[in-house]
């Protein structure tokens, strides 16, 4: 098997790199239930100690129904990343349609002067081998 795209975007030396997996064990395609998981890499190529606080999704099914899914942290921690350090998770999502797509922001700071700022995570497709193509 292949494996599935990799989609990158980098904001202010925060490197965020997400790649989604088809659950079929998990789907039930019949009942109108997709699932896929999705392994997200955030890397520190900065000067500057930073630390995930929060996260924004915004997860687009193939009828164009968005859901905004909003909280603290990412699998339960908020991670501090040093210079040059990354933290990788995976997390999940189900549709009710074969494909879709998310894309979010993680809600940082920087440790030693306290300043917000936004990191872009990119958009990135959910596909499954009913979907008939991505959508974009």
């Amino acid at each position: 098997m292949t494996e599935p795209p990799l989609f990158t975007a980098v904001t202010r030396d925060v490197r965020v790199s997400v790649r989604a997996f088809y659950l079929e064990d998990q789907s039930k395609p019949d009942e109108a239930h997709f699932v896929w998981a999705y392994r997200v890499t955030i890397e520190n190529g900065g000067p500057v100690t930073v630390q995930l606080l929060k996260r924004s999704w915004l997860i687009t099914d193939a009828m164009g129904r968005t859901q905004k899914v909003h909280g603290p942290g990412v699998v339960g921690e908020q991670p501090v990343l040093e210079p040059g350090e990354s933290f990788e998770y995976t997390s999940g999502t189900p549709l009710s349609t074969p494909s879709g797509f998310m894309r979010g922001t993680y809600h940082m700071v920087e440790q030693d002067s306290g300043e917000a700022f936004d990191v872009a995570i990119p958009a990135f497709s959910l596909d499954s081998p009913m979907g008939g193509g991505a959508v974009h």
